[in-house]
């Protein structure tokens, strides 16, 4: 497969608190074919641990 499925676009951050819904958000793309580009950038707002994954698709 050379694009993503769905119309998804070939690079997209994925973001919000690290918790179980996170973890599946990327879990999901990555089955779909993704991989993780770098590693994630973590903050904390106050309250919660914010994530940030960014994903590629791969181009060969």
């Amino acid at each position: 497969m050379n694009a993503p499925p769905d119309g998804l676009p070939a690079y997209r951050v994925l973001t919000g608190p690290d918790d179980d819904a996170f973890c599946r958000r990327v879990s999901e793309a990555l089955a779909l074919g993704y991989q993780l580009h770098e590693g994630p950038a973590v903050t904390f707002n106050g309250t919660d641990v914010i994530v940030a994954q960014a994903l590629i698709w791969p181009t060969h």
